[in-house]
């Protein structure tokens, strides 16, 4: 989806955006899941950060899945503190794009939804 083409997003819609990725810190599946289909239908801006949240949710829970698969190894046992790493550090980057009204595309996501 190419946000460029949508306009620029108003304050309410930023801010919703952002709390997708905010509450996530609080309720990694279920919060951001409820804000995404209240407001999917009324903004695509906030549909295309709640479509990337729940891609990246479950992108990075095949991830952590695999990694304690792979701690019979041993190596999942650094292999999962890289993805928790990582998934904090995306939904910070992601949380301030939406806010300042950009699209983000978190790397190495599933494009499921």
């Amino acid at each position: 989806m190419n946000l460029d083409k949508m306009g620029s997003p108003s304050q309410d819609e930023r801010l919703i955006a952002a709390a997708i990725y905010v509450t996530s810190f609080f309720s990694a599946f279920l919060g951001p899941l409820i804000i995404w289909l209240l407001k999917k239908d009324s903004s695509s801006f906030v549909d295309h950060h709640g479509r990337e949240y729940l891609n990246f949710f479950i992108s990075y829970s095949v991830y952590s899945i695999i990694s304690v698969v792979l701690m019979i190894v041993l190596i999942g046992f650094v292999t999962i503190w890289v993805i928790g790493v990582l998934a904090f550090v995306f939904t910070i980057i992601a949380a301030i794009k939406a806010f300042e009204g950009k699209g983000y595309r978190i790397p190495l996501v599933f494009r499921i939804l």
